[in-house]
Parts: C-alpha cells; sequence; structure tokens
C-alpha cells in the first residue's frame, strides 16, 4: 500500500503558483504582544494564496475528534476576510514557528482565540496595502469581502489571488496595532461547520494514526512488563524467533523513572522493561506474542492490591490527617453547636482507563543518524524531546509529523508509545509501526487516579451550610501526591461557607496516573455535588435554591471588604447561578410531576475556564436498573461559540463519558491491572444514551474551550437524581458496587 498523501503531513505553500505570505524582520515583532513571551507567529506560516483565491490554512493542533482541526483555522479565515468554501486545510509540523501545539486541559480557543485572529488579520491588511499599492490610493479608502480588496470610490476590485505576489512583499504589520472585526460582521466564527475530514472518515479512508503505512515497514509489539518496575529475568525467545513472519525478537531493559512520582509530561515516564517482536505483519507479530514466554522480576509492587488499599484508605480516615490544606473559621466547633445537623459520609472512586477507540500506535524510521516518527501525540514537542534524549540523538535529528488520533481525552499526552517505536526502530534498523493491543492499552494506561473522600459538614436550623469538613485519602508519599491525583483546596465550597477545614492524607501507590478528560475535576464534582446533595436533603431545602444561596455567600470579586474571605480563584459566582437557573428554566425543575421512581438530579461544576450545571431525568426501577432519560446542560463559555455543531458534539461527548465513568474501574490485583477490555471496562452504549438538550447562555467574557468543562457535573446529578427517586445514595463508584446499572 503506497502511503496516503495526508500522512506526510506539509503542505507546499506554493503549490498551484500561489505565494506565502511575507517574514518580516525579528524585530518588528518584538512588541506584538504573545502571552508569555512566545515566539511571535507569522502568517507566512500559516496561509498561502492560490492563484485561484483558494486559501490554503495551516491548523498546527493535533486533531482527536474535539473539532480544532476546524476551529483555529475558522479564526484565521475570518480576520483574513474570505469565504469558507474557499479555505483549504492542513495540518501542521511540529517546531516553534507555530507556537505551543498542545492539546489538552480545553486550551486551544482560549490560547489561540487573539493570535489565529491577528495571524488573519495581518494577512489581510497586506492584501488591503497590496491593492493600495497597486492603485495609488490610501489604505484606508480600501475594503475587502469574500477575498477581494475593494476600492469603493473607483470601483475597482481585485482578489486575493491577483495579490498575492505583491502581498508576499509587504511589511507584516505590528500585530498589537490590528484592527479586528466587529463580531456583528463575523460569516465563519459562530456558524456550523462540517469537520474537515468527516467525509473521509465516513468512508473509511486511511486518515489516523493506526492507518500509516511506509515502504518496507514491519510491525511490532511489545510486552511490557505487568507490574511498574519489573524487569525480564528470561524470556523464549528461540521459539518465538522461529515462528513464520517474525525478523527480530529481544529484550528490552528499559530505563527507570527517577522518582516514584515524576511529571510524566514532561520530566519523562522512565521507560517500561519488556520484550519487542517485529514481523512481517501485525497478526504475525501478535501470533508470536502468543507464544511468548516471560519470567517476570515483579519487583516492589507486586503484592499492591485494591481492596487493600481501600482498608488502608479507612485507616488512615480515622487518624489525624497527614496535613492540612485549607483552613477558615473553626469548623470543629461549629460541628458541636446545638443548633446545627450533622451529617457525615464517606465517597470513593476508583482508577479508570483512557480507554480510546484507537489504541495508542506509532510509526517510526530510523535511518542515517536521523528518526521520523507519526505520531497521534497531543503533545508532539515534548515527545520529540523525549525521543531524543532516550536515543541520545539530537533534537534536531528528530522529525515528528502529527497524524489524526482515534480520541484522546489525555491518554496521548503521554508519549511511551512514540518512545517505544523510537527505540524499536533503531534497535533493528528499519521502519517500524507499533500498534497496542486492547489489553495492552488497558493495562499500561496513565490511569485517572482513583480516592477517598471523608466528609463532615453541618446545617443551622435556617438551612444554611455552617461548616465542612474534607479528609482527603490520596496516593502519594508525605506532601507529594501522584500525578493528577491531587486535590485543589479552593475547590467549591471553599470560599462559600464560614468554617471550613480540608486535609489530606497520603499512601503510596505503584501505578502511573495521569489526566483524564476534565482532570480532577471528573471525580471532585461527583464527591463534591454528591455531599452539597445530601446537605441540601438534611436541611430540608431545595438541592438547586440550596446551591443557588450557597453562590450568594461568596465574596464579590471586587472591591472586598476588610476582613472578608478571599474570593476563590477562578470561579464567579453570578456566572455559575445563571447557568443553574438555565438548566433548571429548561428542565422544569419544580414545575413537573413525575412518576414514580423518576425524580430530577442537578449538579454544577467550574472547571477549564468553563461554568456548566446539568440537570438530569432518572428513571429507576425496582431492580435498581438506571435509566437516564433526558439531561439538559447549560454553559456558559464565554461571548462566542466558535463553531455550534462541533460545540454541541463536544458537550454530547462529555455527557456520555460521563456515564461511562459510572461504570468504569481498574483494580490491582498482585500489583497487576487487572481489566483487560471493553467486558471489564465498559463504555455507555448507544441504546443506553440519554436525550441531550444543550443551551450555551453568551456572556461578555473571552471564549473558553469546551472539550472538559461539560463533563463533570453530569456524574453527581445522576446521582442526585438516584437519591431523589429512591432514596438511596451513590457514595461509591463505580456504582455497580452498590448493585445500581444502567438500564
Amino acid at each position: 500500500m503506497n502511503m496516503n498523501r495526508r500522512f506526510f503531513l506539509r503542505a507546499s505553500a506554493v503549490a498551484g503558483g500561489g505565494f506565502m505570505l511575507a517574514l518580516c524582520p525579528k524585530s518588528e515583532l518584538d512588541a506584538q504582544g504573545f502571552p508569555g513571551g512566545e515566539q511571535a507567529l507569522l502568517p507566512k506560516d500559516f496561509i498561502s494564496i492560490a492563484p485561484d483565491g483558494t486559501a490554503t490554512i495551516v491548523a498546527k493542533n493535533q486533531e482527536l475528534g474535539q473539532g480544532a482541526l476546524n476551529l483555529l483555522p475558522m479564526m484565521i479565515a475570518e480576520e483574513l476576510d474570505v469565504d469558507w468554501k474557499a479555505v483549504r486545510i492542513v495540518r501542521s509540523g511540529v517546531g516553534p514557528q507555530y507556537g505551543g501545539q498542545i492539546t489538552g486541559g480545553s486550551s486551544a480557543t482560549p490560547s489561540n482565540w487573539e493570535p489565529m485572529r491577528r495571524i488573519g488579520a495581518a494577512a489581510r491588511q497586506m492584501m488591503i496595502a497590496a491593492a493600495a499599492q497597486t492603485w495609488g490610493v490610501p489604505a484606508e479608502e480600501c475594503s475587502t469581502a469574500s477575498g477581494v480588496v475593494h476600492h469603493p470610490a473607483s470601483n475597482r476590485s481585485l482578489g486575493y489571488g491577483e495579490l498575492a505576489p505583491k502581498a508576499a512583499a509587504m511589511p507584516v504589520p505590528a500585530f498589537a496595532s490590528l484592527r479586528m472585526k466587529d463580531a456583528k460582521d463575523y460569516k465563519i466564527i459562530g456558524k456550523s461547520t462540517a469537520g474537515a475530514e468527516t467525509r473521509e472518515i465516513l468512508t473509511g479512508k486511511p486518515i489516523f494514526g493506526i492507518d500509516v503505512t511506509l515502504p518496507g515497514m514491519l510491525y511490532a509489539v511489545f510486552e511490557k512488563t505487568p507490574v511498574l518496575g519489573g524487569k525480564v529475568v528470561s524470556a523464549n525467545l528461540d521459539v518465538v524467533k522461529a515462528m513464520k513472519g517474525v525478523r527480530h525478537a529481544f529484550v528490552v531493559e528499559g530505563i527507570p523513572m527517577a522518582s516514584n512520582y515524576p511529571n510524566y509530561l514532561f520530566d519523562g515516564p522512565g521507560f517500561e522493561a519488556g520484550v519487542a517482536i517485529v514481523a512481517d505483519s501485525w497478526w504475525a507479530a501478535q501470533s508470536a506474542r502468543r507464544k511468548l514466554e516471560v519470567k517476570w522480576d515483579s519487583g516492589k509492587w507486586a503484592t499492591q492490591d485494591s481492596d487493600a488499599n481501600a482498608r488502608k484508605a479507612d485507616e488512615l480516615a480515622q487518624k489525624p490527617a497527614g496535613r492540612g490544606l485549607r483552613k477558615e473559621g473553626d469548623a470543629e466547633a461549629a460541628f458541636r453547636r446545638d443548633d446545627v445537623k450533622v451529617l457525615e459520609a464517606r465517597y470513593e472512586f476508583p482508577f479508570i482507563a483512557h480507554a480510546t477507540m484507537e489504541p495508542q500506535n506509532c510509526t517510526a524510521h530510523y535511518k542515517d543518524g536521523k528518526m521520523e516518527i507519526w505520531s497521534t501525540s497531543q503533545f508532539p514537542a515534548p515527545g520529540r524531546t523525549a525521543v531524543a534524549r532516550l536515543l541520545g540523538m539530537a533534537e534536531a535529528d528528530v522529525s515528528l509529523h502529527m497524524v489524526r488520533a482515534g480520541g484522546g481525552f489525555g491518554r496521548r499526552a503521554y508519549n511511551d508509545s512514540m518512545l517505544e517505536a523510537a527505540w524499536i526502530s533503531k534497535t533493528v534498523g528499519a521502519p517500524v509501526k507499533l500498534v497496542w493491543s486492547r489489553e495492552d492499552d488497558m493495562r499500561h494506561d496513565y490511569y485517572r487516579c482513583g480516592g477517598f473522600q471523608f466528609f463532615k459538614a453541618a446545617v443551622d436550623r435556617s438551612g444554611k451550610l455552617v461548616a465542612w469538613k474534607d479528609h482527603f485519602v490520596a496516593y502519594g508519599e508525605g506532601n507529594a501526591f501522584v500525578h493528577d491525583g491531587g486535590f485543589n483546596a479552593g475547590e467549591f465550597p471553599a470560599g462559600y461557607v464560614e468554617n471550613l477545614l480540608v486535609e489530606a492524607s497520603t499512601m503510596p501507590l505503584g501505578l502511573k496516573t495521569g489526566a483524564l478528560r476534565a482532570p480532577g475535576s471528573n471525580s471532585i464534582a461527583w464527591v463534591m455535588q454528591s455531599f452539597i446533595d445530601e446537605m441540601a436533603h438534611a436541611a430540608g431545602k431545595d438541592p438547586m435554591e440550596f446551591r443557588l444561596d450557597l453562590l450568594k455567600n461568596g465574596v464579590p470579586a471586587a472591591p472586598a471588604a476588610a476582613g472578608s474571605r478571599p474570593q476563590p480563584r477562578g470561579l464567579n459566582p453570578a456566572r455559575m447561578a445563571a447557568v443553574i437557573q438555565l438548566a433548571a428554566e429548561k428542565s422544569g425543575w419544580g414545575k413537573r410531576k413525575l412518576p414514580a421512581g423518576t425524580a430530577l438530579g442537578i449538579a454544577f461544576h467550574f472547571s477549564h475556564g468553563g461554568y456548566f450545571a446539568e440537570v438530569a431525568e432518572v428513571a429507576v426501577s425496582a431492580n435498581k436498573k438506571v435509566k437516564v432519560n433526558k439531561v439538559w446542560v447549560a454553559g456558559d463559555i464565554g461571548s462566542h461559540v466558535i463553531n455550534p455543531s462541533s460545540a454541541e458534539n463536544q458537550v454530547q461527548g462529555a455527557v456520555i463519558d460521563g456515564l461511562s465513568e459510572m461504570m468504569q474501574e481498574i483494580t490491582l490485583k498482585e500489583g497487576r491491572v487487572v481489566q483487560s477490555n471493553y467486558h471489564e471496562h465498559p463504555a455507555l452504549r448507544m441504546p443506553q444514551a440519554p436525550a441531550i438538550e444543550i443551551h450555551f447562555l453568551k456572556t461578555n467574557n473571552p471564549p473558553t474551550g469546551l472539550g472538559e468543562p461539560a463533563l463533570p457535573p453530569i456524574l453527581p446529578a445522576v446521582a442526585n437524581a438516584v437519591f431523589s427517586a429512591v432514596g438511596e445514595r451513590i457514595r461509591t463508584l463505580p456504582m455497580s458496587k452498590q448493585g445500581f446499572s444502567f438500564a
């Protein structure tokens, strides 16, 4: 099979006679105002115009299904003032000229909203300058529309394709001086656009990382240590090498991690020990793997057990906490008051895997001292750095192409498959495609970290929350939490209750953990919003009104009264109250009579700059089968929803993801992950999916990302509805541990 041209991933900007827009001296770019001292971005690296006026626009961020392939070019095209039908999108390479290329944290919109639009506006102004010079008229007399520069006074016009050669010689204007479009004149931003690769996806074209094919390519599988830090003692390599189609089989010693709890994103994940098998086809390699017999030295984590960890957490909860995280007022004194009702609860949430539809994979080609890689990485530049460091190469000798990924959710921020593929390719001296099996993916993930929350809170006779205590038993050592296993002590209701105590204790873990869609928030929102719901019922208050009352206790953003509590970082209570009220209104909260066993639940959460409230209508049968009938989502992500169809898709996906998480868990036995595939780590099935109604509240705030903030509220909204329907509180996930399952 010939390699699809998409996998070269670098468009020729002058194909067909078009022109890239010109570079200006660095001295003119120093004051363009990019945040954090980021290298100035230039129109020439993002835009080229063909003679027929077609605008080829570069998308610089990875596409994992979140819509970035359309999103960033839409911002450029809007200010360039071309019609969307005249736009051709290509992927960028990986390099500093594109600025930050990290895909994660719902950061694509907020970090690129200004830079991408200014690139388009600068290019538009260069077109105007070229036309004005051609006609000998002031640039101020010219205007643009649909890829054409007009001079109304003389009734003359020139298309961008005609102007491109001259525009390429014009200086790039200082970005800070550009006149941006008025939002009322937007023709692309705010309009739904079909995904740039939707047709290819629907027709099964080979556009994903797993589809990459190179001439002379071999296929690899990698049997890794089943226990973190384990080593190969021996393996029957002679038997494996003798099998049909097998070219190589060898032990990979691995490189230990620098510490138990490194930052896997940037400090590097270490390099797991194991056995690599390279063959003429993936099937041949995987078939040989079934005959592989490895004797392992599993090391110090060989006795780790999930049930034992839960018992340890309960023991730690009965002891003084390891450290305090936040203290306001005197919670313990408030609990002793005669006029309060006190409630305690234990919540447990499990490790879960990312379980992307496309397993981890990477293609690497080592030749003549150079390494070329095709990757689905969310963090491509750090991955290239890690490969160079692992192989002892200069980073300039490692080139990296971004290929579309079949889901990421944070998993592809960790470049372990890239390191493995590069190592194997260099070892065998041939192009190699490494593909993980589903079992590899499930058992060697960077898991969403589990944890335990022990709550105690009090409401007074008026129903006001007057004290809140949270002892978080987490994984880590001393004051160090495992990666993405910590807790934000400012999490709501911190700052909104007079007496508050947040503490933490840690216990060791031998498992890699990492970011999963809405990291931290995906579990913390469930426990916090569930226990807030418990307190609302304890107070005899409507759960929606109870939340609104809580938000009123927050300190106004500015100015704060002398001696008052500080405003919780980031959270604007007025914006949150507005989405709560919108979700309640659209769902008919308190205004509809529902059948027995059916109820509404509500929850909200602020994360990644997004304000979301969700209401779930849930029916629970006598045998504890849960049917989520409908979900109402209300969100505030700022002033613009750039691509509404993609935005709706993201919210729908977030709700489905969150519901799936109510069924999922990863457990350890003898140091090994027990679960192996979807039958043990299920995803929501289509017949189980609810109707989802989405409403965006547009506000006068900069637009924020959307891949993550709509997920966290769905878990507590459903759990709270279950309680209202049948009176049983879900305090442990997966909910099957309490006998519940989706119908």
